[in-house]
């Protein structure tokens, strides 16, 4: 997968991009682990993510949802044992 970020707030800590591959549009959040810092990524629509860049308040309130794992269905990239917590 590569996964292209067009938008991120570095203040927030989350980023909105496209999965070149797939197509799919996503919200990425900071994640830790005892052994890595990684990225979570949480599929979006295409209207979701014209909205997030239109309005940032939006995706705020989306990544914190993801943060407080609410959004995990969304997930592209299933967790492992070692799943970090929200950085």
């Amino acid at each position: 997968m590569k996964f292209e970020d067009t938008f991120f707030s570095r203040e927030e800590r989350y980023s909105i991009g496209i999965e070149k591959e797939s197509g799919r549009h996503y919200l990425s959040i900071p994640v830790t682990n005892h052994m890595i810092d990684y990225e979570e990524y949480y599929e979006i629509s295409e209207s979701d993510y014209n909205i997030f860049l239109s309005d940032p308040a939006a995706a705020v309130n989306f990544a914190k949802q993801c943060k407080r794992r609410e959004k995990d269905a969304l997930l592209i990239v299933k967790p492992g044992d070692l799943r970090g917590v929200a950085s």
